[in-house]
């Protein structure tokens, strides 16, 4: 397959600070629909996981509710980073340690997947679990440390030996 038969997806976990209903999380929460409609209208996005409210605050992830999922589906890694490094997310991006916690263990991968597929947090879940357990690989990566398209792609069958994640 070409590169245009696969899009980028990323998920971004946070460790929230206090409830997303304090005022420590004010600025945070009043930023999150224009955040979200600049990503909306970015060059370059596919899709985002949002629930009936138009965000994915409320949707579960680890079984922790201190714990907050950003996905999406964009282009390719330029469209995504473009969008994280200008404008309104930039500024969002800097004051991130005003509201989550940090946290030593990997909260954010990215991986291929065919054009038109819509990732699940469990999906996100195994992922990220991957990167945490084996650093970068075609299968879970990082900006940093990324991949081509079309190197191992479980929906597609072509997981190379070792590469595998028991949490799937």
């Amino acid at each position: 397959m070409t590169d245009t038969a696969y899009e980028l997806a990323q998920v971004n976990i946070a460790r929230l600070k206090a409830p997303l209903d304090t005022p420590l999380l004010k600025d945070f929460i009043d930023n999150l629909d224009p955040v979200n409609a600049d990503a909306d209208a970015a060059a370059g996005f596919v899709w985002r996981l949002q629930d009936e409210e138009g965000d994915a605050t409320a949707i579960p992830v680890f079984g922790d509710p201190w714990h907050i999922i950003n996905m999406s589906v964009w282009r390719d890694t330029d469209a995504l980073t473009a969008f994280m490094y200008q404008g309104r997310h930039r500024e969002m991006l800097s004051r991130r340690r005003e509201w989550f916690e940090r946290v030593e263990e990997a909260m954010t991968t990215l991986w291929w997947v065919p054009e038109g597929h819509r990732p699940t947090v469990a999906e996100a879940e195994s992922r990220l679990l991957h990167l945490r357990t084996h650093g970068p690989t075609p299968y879970a990566f990082t900006l940093r440390t990324s991949f081509p398209p079309g190197g191992a792609d479980p929906l597609l069958g072509e997981v190379p030996e070792g590469l595998g994640c028991s949490a799937l």
